[in-house]
């Protein structure tokens, strides 16, 4: 688990394809403190394995499903990602619980600049639609964000400047891909929901059988 607060923008050294998936190294000194073999990281909001940690660089494998569900599968030597590690019993939660399990893929559309702050524009997926609310959370790229307005096919999303500066949001380029999850309150809430009627029918069922034999009833 994850709370979208970034703590290191890291940089791919390579990416080597292993039949349908990926050996990705990452080159990165902050997250690297600490972590052992086996212990998870978050890269562009991907939960990932680590594996051969050294001082300046880890590397971990994407399965297939991973490289095309997340922007994992696009990445290339140089590409800036955003990296956390997994918390602690004592991390403070400083973002919103974020699983590093990739719900979809989002558009970056814009952003504009207000002297230092800056408002950001994500399109998404008609299927993700449901999960978002106004001033919910949402993880992008692994950044723990608050949705400041909220369209049809897309939100927006303010931007502090610390964030703009230690995150790769102020690489992306018009029509960029970017890696999208939802709120897990808002999937659990959906799943309650839509079995809610199935369990009070089998419910009314089952105390109905019941209370008949009760009776005498068979």
């Amino acid at each position: 688990m994850f709370t979208g607060i970034i703590e290191e923008l890291g940089r791919i050294r390579s990416v080597e394809k292993r039949g349908e998936g990926a050996r990705l190294v990452v080159e990165a000194r902050e997250v690297t403190s600490g972590t052992q073999e086996g212990d998870s990281i978050s890269v562009n909001g991907v939960c990932l394995t680590a594996i051969d940690v050294r001082e300046s660089s880890f590397a971990a494998d994407g399965s297939s499903e991973t490289l095309q569900r997340s922007t994992l599968g696009r990445l290339r030597a140089g590409s800036a990602v955003n990296l956390e590690r997994a918390v602690t019993p004592s991390t403070r939660l400083g973002g919103h619980i974020v699983q590093g399990h990739v719900d979809g893929r989002g558009t970056f559309l814009s952003a504009l600049s207000h002297g230092g702050s800056w408002t950001v524009r994500i399109g998404y997926p008609k299927e993700m639609a449901r999960y978002f609310v106004f001033k919910g959370s949402v993880a992008v790229e692994g950044i723990s964000l608050t949705i400041a307005a909220l369209a049809d096919d897309y939100f927006e999303i303010a931007v502090i400047p610390k964030t703009w500066a230690v995150t790769n949001l102020s690489q992306l380029k018009p029509h960029d891909e970017v890696n999208l999850e939802a709120d897990i309150i808002a999937k659990y809430v959906e799943r309650i929901l839509t079995l809610a009627p199935e369990l009070r029918v089998a419910e009314r069922s089952s105390l109905t059988i019941e209370k008949l034999a009760e009776l005498g009833y068979k």
